[in-house]
């Protein structure tokens, strides 16, 4: 019981040294003599108690008091621990970064996780969902460091974020929610600000795409004269595409500048 109280206070201390997360390894470090019994059923005592809450197998969150009430955090407030934990490249993108940046209504009641090496499970716990999405290369020029209450987390840039609402657009609901999310968007993007390299991150028929909902669709000329004039910059080559890749041909119109046959309608909610 002794050595119980002692690792529950160690555990409770730790938000005193600006530290609201801990993994099982680091609980064994510290108290290398207590039985693996004992240390399960501390740490079960205060997940039962409403103290701590097991985000991952092995980590764990203290919970703050704003959320003791609730019984579970959001991820946003762990998800750069948790990623460190897990040594992982990262950010937050796709719906979650377009609210960020000013889409509020198109804010998903999900986390998007957007990380290298490999894909994990989507992960559904105590009412919090964490969707993860892979992708080969995370590019760090384009990921912005935001301040937390409980530290940093990393959101795509306002551009890339716009080139994956049209990559990852299965993930958010098509074409037409991303150009609704990007309707929202349009006024913190400015692709002179990108590099060449940016490019080398997507295929040019994202690029296509994306412009032409810019420029066609939402009527942002100017934004998408940029994102075509840095597109042709970096040597893209934009040849003859499908605006949605699964869809059939048949009667669909074309557009010269972007170099895509256009049949889907895409339909932008006020």
């Amino acid at each position: 019981m002794e050595r119980e109280q002692k690792i529950r206070n160690w555990i409770l201390d730790l938000p005193k040294k600006g530290k609201i997360t801990f993994s099982l390894d680091e609980v064994n470090a510290h108290f290398p003599h207590v039985t693996e019994s004992n240390k399960r059923v501390s740490l079960w005592r205060l997940v039962e108690a409403g103290k701590i809450q097991s985000v991952w197998k092995g980590f764990y969150i203290i919970i703050p008091v704003e959320y003791e009430l609730k019984g579970s955090v959001p991820p946003m407030v762990y998800i750069d621990q948790l990623m460190a934990y897990l040594n992982r490249k990262y950010y937050i993108g796709l719906l979650n970064a377009a609210a960020f940046y000013g889409a509020s209504h198109q804010q998903s009641q999900e986390l998007t996780v957007i990380t290298d090496k490999g894909n994990y499970r989507d992960k559904h716990k105590n009412g919090v969902k964490i969707n993860f999405v892979a992708k080969k290369t995370i590019p760090p020029a384009y990921i912005q460091q935001k301040v937390t209450k409980t530290g940093y987390i990393n959101i795509s840039s306002p551009e890339l974020t716009a080139m994956d609402l049209i990559f990852y657009q299965h993930e958010i609901g098509g074409l037409s929610r991303a150009g609704t999310v990007l309707n929202e968007l349009a006024e913190e993007l400015d692709f002179k600000r990108v590099s060449n390299d940016f490019f080398s991150f997507f295929p040019s028929t994202t690029v296509q795409r994306l412009g032409y909902i810019l420029d066609e669709i939402l009527g942002y000329k100017e934004i998408a004269k940029g994102l075509y004039e840095k597109g042709c910059k970096a040597g893209l080559s934009f040849r003859k595409t499908l605006l949605k890749a699964e869809n059939d041909t048949e009667e669909a119109g074309y557009n010269k500048l972007w170099k895509l046959v256009i049949n889907e309608e895409i339909e932008i909610d006020e």
